[in-house]
């Protein structure tokens, strides 16, 4: 009897598994894999974000306004965004591994010499170098997992690489806060360099070959155009990348004003008093593997939703005045931001019909434009209106967010 086309198709789906060689969950190079990619989550969030606890000494130091103090950062996740779609392009033909050895060494060395900059000017030129160096990391990451690791235990290793990058965050703002207030901001960042150091050539000796993907010589526009063009006709995708521009946004924006509330009075923090706030990225590493588990389970779309909910709540935590119910908010937020970034991220390997490295540099240009326009439009709220604007903009950015998660799951539904 010949066979239907459902089952034609199943067919083909397993023999193009069979023909793979993923790093299956349980073995050695598995491990290796995952913790290298942690290892890359860590030292690029650490680097990217050891500024942000720093915005109000910049502010005063430099003597420049919280808006202006924001682009140390800003600058970076914008040039960052760019470089993103140029690595996805480069590592095709330099290779995975390759690029992301090179960014994660280049990024460490660069925050290095932010710790000698003489002038506020010069600041921002190298944390703009560090972000186009920087790209070579996140959307090759996502990629190299897609490739290489078998479906069945994507969501997990997944999960791990994003609790890297929520780890990375934590230990890059409360680790300079506390060095800043014993030793300054110069000599912190110094310190958060050699130790992003440290795990880019801990990442280069964990990370095993690519055993999946097929380098492509040179640079051909054209296919690069097309590729990217592939994935924004896709029904379902453009919605998770706009997930991506707006949460990450309005995590972002609660970051970097939060400080500038919080050191003024009635909480009058110092630095390691504010960095130490940050530990509440912990529980953002927790959720970000508790919900690629649970994604892998029970369903990607619910844990998106559920995270996205949890990440509104806790903006909306931080409007109450009394220092604990500020922190809190922080925390849920933290923990819902992360588990939507895992679930997200995940499913745009799972939703990508080839070319995963094109789609997965499309969600982290969403991401980091997300960071960066966002972030620095918050400080329009925060020296306009205060606080309550501040979060009423993040809370309208994670309203859009919300929808079109219910959009994207309708549409991968139909598509199915």
């Amino acid at each position: 009897m010949p066979m239907s086309a459902h089952a034609v198709k199943t067919s083909e789906k397993v023999a193009n598994l069979q023909q793979k060689h993923y790093l299956a969950r349980g073995t050695v190079a598995y491990r290796r894999a995952s913790l290298a990619l942690f290892l890359s989550g860590y030292s690029t969030f650490s680097l990217l974000y050891c500024v942000q606890p720093l915005l109000p000494v910049f502010s005063r130091e430099f003597s420049v306004s919280p808006a202006e103090s924001s682009l140390s950062l800003s600058l970076s996740t914008g040039f960052l965004a760019l470089a993103i779609v140029c690595a996805a392009a480069v590592s095709e033909g330099l290779g995975r591994r390759g690029l992301m050895s090179i960014s994660l060494v280049g990024a460490a060395l660069l925050t290095i010499a932010t710790a000698f900059a003489p002038s506020w000017h010069l600041l921002l030129v190298i944390r703009a170098l560090q972000g186009l160096v920087l790209g070579g990391v996140p959307a090759v990451a996502m990629a190299y997992l897609a490739e290489e690791i078998d479906p069945r235990g994507l969501g997990a290793a997944m999960g791990l690489y994003v609790g890297g990058t929520a780890f990375g965050g934590m230990s890059g703002r409360v680790l300079t806060g506390i060095f800043a207030e014993y030793l300054t901001w110069r000599p912190a960042l110094f310190l958060i360099g050699a130790i992003g150091l440290a795990a880019a050539i801990g990442f280069i000796a964990l990370l095993p070959p690519s055993r999946n993907f097929v380098r492509r010589p040179g640079l051909d526009p054209r296919f690069h155009l097309r590729a990217w063009l592939g994935h924004l006709r896709n029904p379902a995708l453009p919605f998770i990348f706009a997930i991506a521009f707006l949460a990450m946004g309005s995590f972002v924006t609660i970051y970097n004003y939060a400080g500038f509330r919080l050191v003024a009075p009635p909480y009058g923090l110092n630095q390691t008093e504010l960095g130490l706030i940050f530990t509440v990225y912990l529980f953002g590493i927790g959720a970000a593997s508790i919900g690629g588990l649970l994604g892998d389970r029970i369903g990607h779309f619910p844990v998106l939703l559920f995270g996205l909910a949890l990440t509104a709540a806790g903006s909306a935590l931080t409007l109450f005045a009394s220092l604990p119910s500020i922190i809190l908010g922080i925390l849920v937020l933290t923990t819902g931001f992360f588990m939507s970034h895992s679930i997200a991220s995940g499913l745009v390997g799972k939703l990508a019909l080839g070319n995963k490295g094109h789609a997965s540099s499309i969600y982290m240009l969403a991401y980091y434009v997300g960071s960066s326009l966002m972030g620095s439009a918050g400080g329009w709220f925060w020296a306009v209106e205060g606080w309550a604007a501040v979060v009423v903009f993040t809370l309208a950015m994670l309203a859009l967010a919300f929808m079109s998660a219910f959009v994207a799951q309708f549409l991968a539904r139909r598509k199915a």
